[in-house]
């Protein structure tokens, strides 16, 4: 359901664009700090809080390894106007920068409501709008495309495969955009806490706001009236008008077992149940919040858990929430309804819940899971939540699709050395039946399909990259489109349908 690795690529080029203002820094923190505010403050913000240049606290740069930010200050990163320092900087000095980077801000930042809607920003009037698409491709059968290596998006024709539009985002830029329930409007979050809305008719971007300083992930309720954030920083929830994305409400995480907030894991919208599902990244609670009345006052139903919640998705019919908690070593399936645990299922590795995928077989409902730690795929029956099969692959995985029109379900094998390899799965027998390696030694990865499943779009992360276009049941490729570090790309009709195979 989401994709948070955007910041894998985009936050190491905030670090070079720091290094490269602190060049002449000391070896010790005190010359850092006082660089920082010489050469940075106009960019970055006076307490770190991101400007036109992105946030550069610990919770921010938590994803990329120290080591991986000493390089970039090194070495720069291609295809960026960011340039290596190896010959102006000393170790001393980057290993100063790298450790002042990550250390806490001398003041705790805070973001409240006045800093909120101070943000946002109106960026096209909606009176000078179409209400019909201004593009003559299908509205259903659009990819909104995350070009992570350079921080921009591109609105891609999913029948001439031809790029609509291309434009920049905030860096970090979260994975999974969420969209309108009609499809015209897709919603940006950036790891910095920046929320976007883009007109997919007018192509367009409407309006932003900046809903905290470190987000999880958004979420937009089934009637097209509300976005849901899920911030880390500061800890809690944000209730947007879908609209204008006009602060409506924050909600405090707070409870009496953790007084202080508690850091948001991840948020989505349960369609049928006409609420919000939270899942708390400090306290074992799961909340659902309600959105269907006409005035809803978003109070949180909660739901207590035996363990803290990593990462969720829902059975089809959004009855059961099926979560992964690292502390259970495995899934467990809780009923909404009831709250109560219907199964706990320890596996052999961290299932990635998020791209966990339904589809029958022999007559049955069955669930698919990769795992980000074990290279195998998880498959349990869906009504008794057995497994029933374990399907062994090159390496750990990060995503798995698939489509009803398709015989095949696709996985990668993003962590480790085989990760230029996506594995075939045939859905009957359950055995891989093509592994394919599109751009040897670059990484493959998530894998999206057509709105009528014909084809599917592959991307290569790698800043030379490509976007690469399948038969979905020849399994030739058809089409090539270069492009710099496609972290993913969503196919409208089929999130908006929430279709067979996809992410939710």
């Amino acid at each position: 359901m989401r994709l948070t690795h955007p910041i894998l690529a985009a936050l190491p080029l905030a670090l070079a664009v720091h290094a490269a203002a602190a060049a002449d820094a000391g070896p010790d923190q005190e010359t850092a700090r006082r660089l920082y505010q010489t050469h940075c403050v106009a960019c970055h913000g006076e307490q770190r809080l991101g400007g036109t240049g992105p946030a550069l606290l610990p919770e921010s740069l938590s994803r990329i390894r120290t080591a991986e930010a000493r390089d970039v200050i090194l070495h720069g990163r291609p295809a960026s106007q960011m340039a290596g320092f190896a010959a102006t900087l000393t170790d001393q000095e980057i290993d100063a920068l790298v450790k002042y980077l990550y250390a806490p801000a001398a003041t705790p930042p805070r973001w409240n409501d006045e800093d909120i809607r101070a943000s946002r920003r109106q960026i096209t009037d909606p009176a000078t709008l179409s209400d019909t698409p201004r593009h003559g491709a299908d509205p259903d059968n659009l990819f909104v495309v995350v070009e992570a290596g350079n921080h921009t998006v591109d609105i891609l024709d999913g029948d001439s495969y031809e790029i609509l539009a291309h434009f920049p985002s905030h860096f970090a830029l979260h994975g999974g955009p969420k969209f309108s329930p009609d499809g015209r409007y897709v919603y940006f979050a950036s790891r910095d806490g920046w929320i976007s809305k883009y007109d997919l008719h007018n192509l367009a971007m409407i309006s932003e706001i900046r809903a905290g300083l470190n987000t999880r992930n958004i979420a937009v309720s089934n009637d097209g009236r509300w976005v849901l954030a899920g911030n880390t920083l500061p800890a809690g929830l944000v209730v947007l008008d879908a609209d204008d994305l006009s602060l409506v409400q924050r909600i405090d995480t707070a409870t009496e077992a953790h007084p202080e907030s508690s850091r948001v894991s991840a948020v989505y919208t349960a369609p049928p149940r006409k609420s919000f599902i939270v899942a708390l990244k400090d306290v074992p609670e799961a909340w659902e919040i309600p959105y269907g009345s006409d005035r809803p006052d978003f109070k949180p139903r909660r739901l207590s858990t035996d363990n803290l919640l990593d990462d969720f998705s829902f059975s089809p019919d959004y009855r059961q929430l099926i979560a992964s908690s690292r502390q259970a070593k495995g899934m467990e399936v809780i009923d909404l309804d009831s709250g109560k645990l219907i199964k706990r299922i320890p596996l052999p590795g961290m299932p990635h819940l998020g791209s966990g995928i339904f589809w029958k077989r022999g007559g049955r409902l069955i669930f698919a899971t990769p795992n980000i730690s074990t290279g195998l795929i998880s498959v349990l029956d869906a009504q008794t939540w057995e497994p029933i099969r374990e399907i062994k692959t090159l390496g750990p995985g990060f995503f798995m699709r698939s489509h009803a029109n398709s015989p095949y379900a696709w996985t990668d094998v993003f962590f480790g050395p085989d990760n230029d390899a996506v594995h075939v799965i045939d859905k009957q027998s359950l055995e891989i039946v093509r592994t394919l390696r599109p751009m040897p030694g670059k990484n493959a990865a998530h894998v999206e399909f057509t709105h009528d499943g014909r084809h599917l779009l592959l991307s290569v992360w790698d800043t030379k990259g490509a976007l690469i276009v399948y038969d979905s049941k020849t399994l030739q490729e058809i089409k090539r489109i270069p492009m710099n570090k496609p972290s993913g790309k969503y196919n409208v009709g089929n999130k908006i349908e929430f279709a067979e195979g996809t992410s939710h």
